[in-house]
């Protein structure tokens, strides 16, 4: 009864996400259902000391990266960079490589810092005058984005500042550029099988005589006009990106790994845990110095639209990061009920720990329709387990950081994954119609995870 208790907690959880409800709403509505089904008399008790806590915890951490994240992607969005970056890529690989094109320029925004949404945004419309004027159907699109944009620049490629990524530091105390050599292999499989997928689907629609389908509407500007000079539109990104790693070494060579502040108006020093944020503080100096390159050499676009623009990029990420928070505080109440210690008695029967740790990340990512959701519940509830187990085994901290971050962009693109469900509604297509695609990349991409793992054994890459 109790397990039931929990897999009818996380499918309502589920099916109210599928449904449009808030999960903000909805995680603490069925976590404390949970609880009174299991002991009534402990739902005050648990809202306010195991949810509330967990949620707030949550947003301490990573709401920062939340907020520069949004605002870097809608400063790139209204100087104009992010449209002149996919123009300059068409022309570099020609509009007979379309699909090779929007790949690879929605994952350079993504590993840039930008984004997953904005990045729907920002080359759908290159997208779609590119597919038109081939005759590619426009069914294809959303998986097209989807490969650059949600699977291996989220959370595989080594360095991404994506929260996918930045998650696994503050339990592993590892930093964003954790195995490398394994994450660009998970990268690089990932890529190459879902071109390779994308192209026979577009060969096949050839043979069939099927063509773009109902024409698109779109901004006729944004598919003919480059904007500013793409060498410059794409310099934010790479200061994102040659940051991140440099503040990563210069935080941990400047502060201990567990420090104390002192002030006169305090009554004691603030003591923290240098080694779980180090990698955080690194994302959010590189996200700040990508804001501020874009506001210097994009100074004239940026300030027209800035003000209603940023309005828009806060209320994006706070969305985005109470969401998330909502379905850690859901995780941490599932996780201290009795029928989820039966559960995890079961996954732990799992006698290889990096399975184990990806088996039930993976799962959980899949049943919240969230990467960062799912990865979170998992390790708030496991990672001492997966740490002592991989010790025992003599497995790196960086093998566990980056099988839990590839591991949480497998099945977190179910249909009822917000992002998802925003590539459909930008793009004007229905489940039934695109939804076929982006479900064989997420099962390229779980299956990625389970390469790296066969590929640490077989080599003892990190």
């Amino acid at each position: 009864m109790t397990v039931l208790v929990c897999v009818l907690s996380l499918v309502l959880l589920m099916t109210l996400a599928y449904r449009g409800q808030s999960v903000i709403l909805a995680a603490p509505v069925v976590a404390m259902l949970a609880v009174l089904v299991t002991q009534p008399t402990a739902v005050p008790e648990a809202f306010s000391s195991l949810f509330m806590e967990k949620m707030v915890g949550f947003v301490k951490l990573y709401l920062p990266v939340f907020l520069l994240g949004a605002v870097f992607g809608k400063l790139m969005e209204l100087s104009g960079f992010s449209r002149a970056i996919v123009a300059a890529a068409v022309r570099i690989f020609g509009v007979d490589r379309a699909t090779l094109a929007i790949v690879l320029v929605s994952a350079l925004l993504t590993y840039g810092g930008v984004s997953l949404f904005v990045v729907v945004f920002a080359v759908y419309p290159f997208a779609a005058a590119l597919f038109q004027r081939l005759d590619v159907p426009k069914r294809l699109i959303p998986g097209t984005i989807a490969l650059g944009a949600f699977t291996f620049t989220m959370d595989a490629l080594p360095g991404s500042p994506q929260i996918q990524n930045i998650i696994p530091t503050t339990f592993f105390h590892t930093d964003a550029w954790a195995a490398p050599r394994l994450g660009i292999a998970g990268a690089l499989f990932v890529l190459g099988l879902g071109v390779a997928y994308l192209e026979v689907q577009k060969r096949r629609a050839r043979t069939r005589g099927e063509g773009y389908g109902r024409v698109a509407v779109v901004d006729a500007a944004a598919s003919t006009d480059a904007g500013p000079d793409p060498l410059v539109a794409v310099l934010p990104l790479f200061v994102v990106g040659a940051a991140n790693p440099l503040l990563t070494v210069l935080v941990r060579a400047r502060y201990a790994a567990s420090s104390e502040l002192s002030f006169p108006g305090l009554d004691h020093p603030l003591a923290t845990d240098v080694s779980k944020v180090a990698a955080i503080w690194a994302v959010e100096g590189a996200l700040i110095l990508g804001i501020a390159t874009v506001v210097m050499t994009g100074f004239g676009r940026v300030r027209v639209g800035f003000q209603e623009g940023s309005r828009a990029a806060v209320a994006g990420a706070l969305l985005a990061a109470l969401n998330t928070a909502s379905e850690y505080g859901f995780g941490g109440v599932i996780a201290a009920l009795p029928g989820f210690v039966v559960i995890r008695g079961f996954l732990m029967r799992i006698p290889n720990t990096l399975v184990n740790e990806a088996v039930t990340t993976t799962t959980l990512a899949g049943i919240t329709g969230s990467a960062s959701g799912g990865m979170s519940i998992a390790l708030a509830a496991m990672a001492e387990t997966f740490k002592a187990s991989a010790s025992a085994a003599h497995i790196p901290p960086a093998v566990l950081h980056r099988v839990a971050a590839m591991a949480s962009g497998g099945m977190d693109t179910l249909p009822h994954n917000g992002a998802v469900i925003t590539l459909l509604a930008v793009t004007g297509l229905t489940h039934r119609e695109s939804y076929r695609d982006i479900f064989a990349l997420t099962c390229i991409k779980t299956t990625a995870v389970f390469v790296v793992i066969g590929l640490y054994y077989l080599t003892g890459w990190i």
